[in-house]
């Protein structure tokens, strides 16, 4: 009798085990999936002049691969200083999706790269930090030199290594990441 008791106690503890064994442990991580960014707005507004309102777009309804994307190139002023606004949407969704949210809420994982190129001179100055004081990119100022043609690339990255030479200065070549969007749009300065 006392070996059949035991036997039960054992087989009880040794179901406990296998219970607690198969906890939520081996359940796999869920994937926090990339939004789909299929608008991105930029909004200048000259620091001078507040009437001097410039917007550029990028609209890519259907998302990578399909429709050709639709451009909004933006003509900025000459020796100026605009307060630069940045705006991702998901417009394939009902209602839209503001993906700048969550962008901003998730600010340690993102930052927001200005690349001018081709004869642009056009820097741009971070006034914005996410909750480790790092640069993020949404809220800028954006300083024009003297009129010409050229590129701007506004690249959003993913997980970038924010501590790496030169990214809180806006240079995304050392960033890492993933890129979750990348636009070129032309400038003309007159």
């Amino acid at each position: 009798m006392k070996h059949l008791l035991k036997l039960k106690w054992m087989m009880a503890l040794v179901v406990v085990a296998l219970l607690t064994s198969c906890g939520n442990d081996d359940d796999p991580e869920p994937v926090n999936e990339e939004e789909l960014i299929t608008t991105l707005n930029l909004t200048f507004t000259n620091t001078n002049d507040n009437a001097d309102i410039v917007t550029a777009s990028f609209k890519d309804l259907d998302g990578p691969g399909g429709n050709t994307p639709v451009i909004q190139n933006p003509t900025l002023s000459a020796n100026s200083s605009y307060r630069v606004t940045v705006e991702f949407l998901n417009e394939s969704e009902s209602p839209v999706e503001d993906v700048t949210e969550e962008v901003e809420e998730e600010g340690d994982e993102h930052q927001v790269f200005f690349v001018s190129g081709n004869g642009l001179n056009f820097t741009y100055t971070y006034d914005d930090t996410d909750a480790n004081g790092n640069p993020l990119g949404l809220i800028g100022t954006g300083t024009v030199g003297a009129a010409g043609n050229g590129t701007l690339n506004v690249v959003l990255i993913h997980e970038p290594n924010k501590s790496a030479a030169g990214v809180s200065n806006g240079d995304p070549s050392n960033a890492g990441g993933e890129t979750d969007i990348s636009v070129t749009f032309n400038v003309t300065v007159q």
